[in-house]
């Protein structure tokens, strides 16, 4: 199967001058299935990070201690009011520096990888929005849903994790299902400072092959795939966490 694709690749090449390369040559294959992979495990990894900071973030602000409520609400602030690539940029190049380490020939070099600092700051950027989404859905449970637990010998904390967590999940699914979304398509920024994601591999394919317009067409309908891939799934998972009789 694959030497009948590369033929036809080959043929088209020959014919129309249209240089898919990806398809034609192993080595830029293994470049840009190397950039899909890099992709997909950056998109996972932010995505549980930011659902945790979310989660935590909601549990928070509902404490009474109303300081760490508000530096939580100046975390939400902070994040959702600056764009996204001027965080990477400040992430990598302004706190980048600060962890450094010497190596055998008494150079500088990073302790945090250009990787590991846009996980960090897609993490932080949407997690930003997952507190406010979970923070509406749990504002939307009932309170004499909230009682009835606590009724029944739930602490506080069993009640948020046992009864309003689960609930504000599923009623606030379809907006972090759309945050999610956003944020695998976002992990295309980490181009800006060389993570090896698709859009970087995919330069550096093009810079040898001369084939801008063909790799950057394949680039973006893996993207149109990743994406419609990862929606079709959140809504198999949004219909499985409908309740019935609630409206969600």
């Amino acid at each position: 199967m694959t030497e009948i694709i590369k033929e036809w690749f080959d043929r088209l090449y020959a014919d129309t001058g249209l240089n898919f390369s990806v398809f034609r040559d192993a080595f830029d294959a293994q470049r840009f299935l190397e950039g899909v992979l890099t992709t997909l495990e950056m998109s996972a990894i932010c995505l549980a990070l930011s659902l945790a900071i979310g989660v935590l973030g909601a549990a928070v602000q509902g404490v009474r201690f109303r300081p760490l409520a508000w530096l939580v609400d100046a975390y939400i602030q902070f994040f959702r009011n600056t764009p996204s690539v001027i965080q990477l940029y400040f992430f990598f190049f302004g706190l980048g520096p600060l962890f450094t380490s010497t190596n055998e020939f008494g150079q500088a070099v990073p302790l945090v990888s250009s990787y590991t600092w846009a996980v960090i700051c897609f993490s932080i950027y949407a997690g930003a929005f997952n507190v406010e989404i979970f923070r509406s859905g749990i504002e939307a449970i009932s309170p004499a849903t909230v009682d009835a637990a606590q009724a029944l010998g739930y602490t506080r904390l069993g009640t948020y994790v046992h009864v309003v967590l689960p609930l504000a999940l599923r009623i606030s699914f379809p907006a972090l299902s759309n945050n999610m979304v956003n944020l695998v398509k976002l992990t295309s920024v980490a181009y800006a400072i060389a993570v090896p994601d698709i859009l970087y591999a995919s330069s550096q394919i093009w810079s040898d092959s001369l084939n801008v317009a063909e790799i950057m067409n394949v680039v973006l309908f893996s993207y149109v795939l990743i994406v419609s891939v990862f929606v079709w799934g959140a809504g198999l998972l949004e219909r499985r966490l409908r309740v019935p009789g609630m409206g969600v």
